[in-house]
């Protein structure tokens, strides 16, 4: 097949693989989550009468399951193929624990629903009436399994055939009764009912019939954000606002204002009380976990101000053991009632991974650029594979890492949100390299023989740094190259300098390969090309169709590879003539990278969970599926590996069961 694109110098040849009869099947084998640990852990909740059975909702529409207290976590399911599925309650039924209902909503969207499986948790099924609404809250009735009570943004749903069907028990379209955060249900009574809302707090005693506003003693527009009712007394009433925690001791007729907690922890999402000891309330705020032991008179701040805490269990056999959900921080696990806590992560990790990088002499050597995690992130290291990981994020003051390269002598090279920093082998803090001497000819002027003489010097600029977002970095070779959001720079001393800016009047790079003294990088809709070492670029004719470039690579031959939103493209060396793999079913190919051991270029694509293995020669292809949306993929000591942007770095279970496309071996390139 023949494409003529009159835009385009040179013509564009599609690689004709005819006969194309393969079938894209379930998995083979199966990948697994194998770290950083922790991530955004948003509810927690344990089986009735086997407290050691844990379930854990996530940020990214996964929920965790533990048998063994916390200690070991395993993904049980994923919810909705979106990953921006707020898990933020889940409900096991008291009276058929395989029975779980689950509340969700979604970041920046009226969207979410009530999601319930019937057999604990291998399937599950979407209530239809709760369908893209958001659901903030969710409860079961002490007194009756049966019913069910969930708060959404259009107001109070009601379930009494344990979650068959669903009833509006709010007015409809009322202006005050909506946006429900926290619900409650009195211990004996299910038609008494509380709802906290993004303006203060409602109750019904006849359910649902009739509401009242319950705001005395409460600061005016107080969002309120968790409810709890005493089991035993249950006129004693806990509520957590945006304006700080009230209690009432009158089922609600009047509250006052607990003045334990600072009113900088203005945001507590999650009270819950201790079963043994009623006078104890933990409260996990956006600025660490308070403990009072006196009923609200004083509280005690347990953790650091930076914990963000979501939700608290209290495991009712031992109440001395207290498990966090909390942002980025993942399961905090404390057994001396709050006074200390570790993490409780191992096989739970929701890290936001968009570098990795396996070393060239250890393969066993991995390294993690995490993003969006702040003191939590930067960049996590495992010598072992994977099956232990350790934190090197000293000196990076809390920047995210977006790439990562390794020299020849073992230096690693991390490209950040501001800047370029390297850490040297067996070093455990990264030094900043980021400094731009650019050389600059100005003109002086002196007098001579009373005569005034210009000339031009060139020489060194002034430094500055380089503070821009970097890319992609190339750190192989004798000259380091960076692509980053204020232009190309290359160094000729290590990173100790760099060179460079717009290329072509273009700013934004994001992707750079090096071959040698051949260079080529991106940015989203063009490519430029050195043949000097990063000296001087040259700008190079897409093809036309390509509408946004995500990845360059080189493979051992010198063939240059192009992963874009419309696949993979490559270009052979010394021609000027794209190529397109026409029939590879992948589109927006934004992972490319070279696996020299095995002559193959690794293909994947952020909006698929598929790995594609190109032979660099033949241009056949095997693929696997994992289960997993993916960002990028290595090969690692045992297997694949695979950065994702929701579950970590991923590796595969077993070696892969690859499918392959037999009939293309043989097919070349047709004009």
């Amino acid at each position: 097949m023949f494409l003529n694109f009159s835009r385009v110098s040179a013509s564009l040849i599609f690689l004709v693989l005819a006969g194309f009869h393969a079938t894209l099947s379930p998995a083979q084998h199966a990948w697994r989550t194998i770290g950083p640990d922790g991530g955004d852990a948003r509810s927690l909740t344990s089986v009735p009468d086997s407290p050691d059975h844990l379930y854990l909702g996530t940020a990214n529409s996964t929920i965790y399951e533990s048998k063994d207290g916390g200690s070991l976590w395993k993904r049980l399911a994923r919810l909705d193929p979106a990953d921006d599925l707020v898990v933020a309650h889940i409900v096991l039924d008291s009276a058929n624990p395989a029975h779980i209902f689950v509340a969700g909503w979604r970041f920046d969207k009226p969207e979410g629903g009530l999601y319930i499986s019937r057999d604990a948790g291998r399937n599950w099924s979407q209530v239809e009436a709760l369908r893209n609404r958001s659901v903030f809250a969710l409860v079961q009735s002490p007194s009756d399994p049966k019913i069910l009570v969930a708060g959404t943004l259009d107001g109070v749903y009601r379930s009494d055939d344990a979650g068959a069907s669903w009833t509006l028990i709010s007015p409809p379209g009322s202006v005050e009764i909506h946006e429900v955060e926290s619900i409650a249900v009195n211990p004996a009574n299910p038609d008494i009912i509380y709802a906290g809302t993004w303006h203060l707090p409602w109750r019904t005693t006849d359910g649902g019939k009739h509401w009242e506003s319950i705001k005395q003693g409460v600061i005016e527009d107080s969002d309120v954000f968790s409810i709890l009712v005493d089991p035993v007394n249950p006129r004693i009433i806990y509520a957590s606002a945006c304006s700080g925690i009230y209690k009432s001791e009158n089922a609600g007729d009047l509250f006052h204002k607990i003045q334990g907690i600072p009113s900088t922890a203005r945001r507590t999402r999650k009270l819950n009380q201790d079963p043994a000891r009623r006078e104890t309330v933990y409260a996990g705020t956006t600025e660490g976990l308070y403990k009072t032991i006196n009923g609200g008179k004083t509280f005690e701040r347990m953790t650091g101000s930076d914990v963000i805490v979501n939700d608290v269990w209290i495991d009712p056999d031992n109440t001395s053991r207290v498990l966090l959900a909390t942002d980025r921080g993942g399961v905090l696990a404390s057994n001396d009632g709050g006074a200390s806590f570790t993490a409780s992560n191992r096989g739970f990790s929701t890290r936001k991974v968009e570098a990795l990088l396996v070393d060239e002499q250890d393969p066993a050597r991995i390294l993690a650029g995490v993003v969006n995690d702040k003191t939590y992130g930067g960049a996590f290291f495992s010598a072992d594979g994977g099956a232990e990981w350790k934190q090197i994020a000293d000196g990076l003051g809390g920047r995210d890492i977006f790439s990562l390269s390794q020299a020849p002598d073992g230096t690693i090279a991390a490209g950040t949100n501001s800047g370029i920093f390297v850490l040297a082998k067996d070093a455990t803090t990264w030094e900043p390299r980021s400094a731009i001497v650019n050389t600059v000819t100005h003109q002086v002027t002196q007098v001579v023989r009373k005569k005034r003489i210009t000339t031009e010097k060139t020489g060194p600029d002034k430094p500055i740094d380089l503070t821009s977002r970097v890319s992609a970095l190339d750190v192989s070779g004798d000259v380091w190259v960076a692509a980053t959001a204020s232009g190309l720079y290359r160094s000729h001393d290590q990173g100790t300098t760099w060179q460079g800016g717009p290329v072509a009047g273009i700013s934004d790079f994001r992707t750079v390969a090096v071959h040698g003294a051949s260079m080529a990088a991106a940015f989203p809709t063009g490519l430029v090309i050195s043949g000097d070492a990063g000296q001087t670029w040259t700008p190079v004719t897409v093809p036309v169709k390509v509408s946004h470039i995500h990845r360059v690579v080189y493979s051992a031959d010198g063939t240059l590879w192009m992963g874009t939103r419309e696949g993979v493209y490559f270009r052979r060396s010394g021609s000027t003539t794209w190529m397109w793999l026409q029939r590879l079913p992948l589109l927006d190919v934004s992972g490319l990278t070279y696996d020299a051991r095995q002559g193959r270029i690794l293909a994947s694509s952020r909006g698929s969970d598929f790995i594609y293995a190109i032979n660099a020669k033949s241009f056949t292809w095997t693929w696997q599926r994992t289960g997993f949306p993916l960002f990028l993929v290595r090969q690692g000591s045992e297997g694949l590996l695979a950065a994702s942007l929701t579950d970590g770095v991923l590796a595969e279970h077993a070696p892969a069961q690859e499918q392959t496309n037999q009939s293309m071996a043989g097919n070349g390139a047709t004009k």
